[in-house]
């Protein structure tokens, strides 16, 4: 022990986890590691991973699939008990026949792909879907706009392509069709999920002319976006124009006026991400695609009008 010590000795992992005698770490693959909401997921992973006495691996991909690609195999080699993928994605056949060849690859290596927030795969491959209700929550909010009276509100939603905004633009035109609201494609602007693009689409709109009494940002950055364009215009929220974002990110509370929101339980995903990789041996069949619900919460953004 005296030699250990002094020449600081450690022990090699990768020779014993190829022994199967040590616990493979837990690796995060995300996009963005600032975004808000994509590190309260983190967060819930590496809590999780703790408490079951795991390592968590962190890794940004930057919106680059060659670098996913790469991250993925690293992983595999690192021995990695689960490779969680967060974020939604382009659902096509190229994400299809991606994510099907992770699944394989991983399982054969005794670890185990999940995707979180991220679209299901067909047919009955190895992987583990942890989703959240993006079209109930999407109809809460735009319910609460519409049972306030709002009949002219302003879609801030995604790019056209991603799951994410798909799934909130659905929920939105459900809300409108339950309250005999028709749809109107000049109210419906869509763009990135940042602030600066909720500023500039909303500025867009106001210098337009276009008439609107709430706006439905896709976000809540892109409703901070939003909150700015519409005080640089002289316009008062909720007075002059309401507004409701989704995310619940911790700064949402914190606005003047306090952001009327949808919650997503980001820590809750990543928690649950990390328990059903690595109790899927103890459970049935079929109990590998689970969706947590949303929330909206009532804040100060918006004003009823009748």
């Amino acid at each position: 022990m005296a030699a250990v010590e002094s020449l600081h000795y450690v022990v090699n992992v990768h020779a014993k986890a190829l022994s199967g005698r040590v616990a493979g770490p837990i690796a995060l693959v995300i996009k963005d590691i600032t975004g808000p909401s994509l590190a309260h997921v983190a967060a819930g992973v590496e809590q999780e991973a703790a408490d079951r006495g795991r390592l968590s691996l962190v890794c940004a991909t930057h919106d680059d699939s060659a670098r996913e690609d790469d991250l993925v195999q690293l992983m595999r080699e690192q021995h990695a008990a689960a490779v969680v993928l967060v974020g939604g994605a382009v659902e096509d056949e190229a994400y299809q026949r991606r994510m099907a060849e992770y699944a394989t690859a991983l399982d054969a290596a005794g670890s185990r792909l999940v995707l979180v927030g991220r679209p299901p795969l067909p047919g009955d491959l190895p992987v583990t879907v942890v989703g959240y209700d993006n079209r109930g929550g999407a109809f809460q909010a735009a319910d609460h706009l519409l049972t306030a009276g709002h009949r002219r509100v302003l879609f801030l939603g995604g790019t056209p392509e991603l799951s994410t905004s798909v799934q909130r633009r659905d929920g939105f035109l459900h809300a409108l069709r339950a309250h005999g609201v028709p749809y109107a494609d000049e109210l419906e602007l869509r763009g990135p999920f940042t602030r600066v693009s909720g500023y500039q689409r909303t500025r867009e709109a106001l210098e337009s002319g276009l008439e609107f009494t709430a706006i439905f940002a896709g976000t809540d950055m892109v409703a901070t976006g939003a909150l700015a364009a519409l005080r640089e215009a002289g316009l008062d929220v909720p007075g002059d124009v309401s507004l409701v974002g989704f995310d619940d990110v911790p700064f949402a509370a914190d606005l003047s006026p306090a952001l009327t929101t949808v919650r997503v339980p980001y820590e809750d995903l990543g928690r649950t991400a990390v328990r059903l990789a690595l109790e899927r041996s103890e459970r049935l069949a079929g109990d590998d695609h689970v969706v947590l619900s949303t929330q909206l919460v009532i804040r100060q953004s918006v004003r009823r009008i009748h």
